[in-house]
């Protein structure tokens, strides 16, 4: 039965991509389990309300092929796709949803992407990364445009490519995580890009194998990160996402196909801003699945 407006309906707040040992360490999301009969207009203004990255709302599939739908909010607008809401949703629908959610091993998002994968193994669940719609190299004048809202020079890069699969990315690669690290974009800029340019700008640099850089070293046997990301996204509505699973599919796609990583490592995001968001990634020849921790934080109803 659909509920009335005004009524009370399930909610999850919870914690994506944190890392194991460090609560509240990834990226919040809101759910609304029960989010059948709420307008367009009512999903946006709670999305603005709550003032996270995203903000999902479940509702009944569409298609016999998917377990539920999720619809996908950021504070202005919403997305088709993203990482961390499918995690944190499917982990939500997971817990919330009668008997037939209890022991699945794999469960099936329909959203405006399409149908998403995700794969269940406890706390930790994995997506399956969606293809890139528009893979290929910055022109030049984006990439200088890029580098001006960085604060670095076009010798700084390199490499540089689209990342999209739902959220617009154009992504440089830096000489390393140090570098990714200490960046200090211009904000104005990066806004101004947003607006008229109509992508997100996103960074990602090496920790070198056996050595040590910003106090950490990497080594691949011991499961540690093998980059760092930062992902600026003043056009969804705020400054620097904490953990970002779309951008990251799309670099874990790029970085692949160029022999640049291996089948399985792990990447860290959000240092800069507080945060100690992990991501593991894991390429088993047909898919590239995303995956991360899954913690509920906060759980109960909201009058919506």
């Amino acid at each position: 039965m659909t509920p009335a407006p005004g009524t009370t309906r399930r909610f999850r707040q919870v914690d994506v991509f944190g890392t194991d040992g460090l609560p509240l360490s990834g990226n919040p999301l809101a759910v609304v389990v029960d989010a059948e009969g709420l307008t367009d207009a009512e999903l946006a203004a709670f999305a603005r309300w709550t003032n996270l990255s995203e903000t999902t709302f479940l509702l009944p599939p569409t298609t016999d092929r998917a377990d539920y739908r999720v619809r996908i909010f950021t504070p202005g607008e919403e997305l088709p796709f993203a990482g961390h809401p499918t995690l944190g949703s499917a982990a939500a629908w997971l817990a919330t949803d009668d008997s037939r959610a209890r022991g699945l091993v794999e469960v099936v998002q329909e959203c405006g992407l399409g149908l998403v994968r995700v794969r269940v193994r406890g706390e930790v669940l994995a997506f399956a990364a969606p293809p890139r719609s528009r893979p290929g190299p910055l022109a030049p004048e984006t990439l200088e445009l890029v580098c001006r809202a960085l604060g670095i020079g076009r010798a700084d890069v390199l490499g540089h490519q689209w990342c999209v699969n739902g959220p617009v990315f154009a992504v440089v690669r830096l000489g390393s995580a140090a570098q990714v690290l200490a960046l200090r974009p211009d904000d104005a800029e990066l806004a101004r890009l947003a607006r008229e340019g109509g992508f997100e700008i996103g960074v990602v640099g090496d920790y070198p194998p056996g050595g040590a850089e910003a106090d950490k070293a990497y080594d691949a046997d011991k499961g540690d990160e093998a980059y760092e990301v930062r992902a600026f996204v003043p056009g969804l509505g705020l400054s620097e996402d904490p953990v970002t699973g779309s951008l990251n599919a799309a670099i874990a796609q790029w970085r692949r196909s160029a022999g640049e990583v291996p089948a399985r490592y792990a990447v860290g995001q959000g240092k800069a801003i507080g945060r100690a968001g992990r991501i593991e990634v894991e390429d088993d020849g047909t898919d590239i699945w995303i995956g991360g921790r899954v913690r509920t934080v906060i759980a109960g109803t909201v009058d919506l």
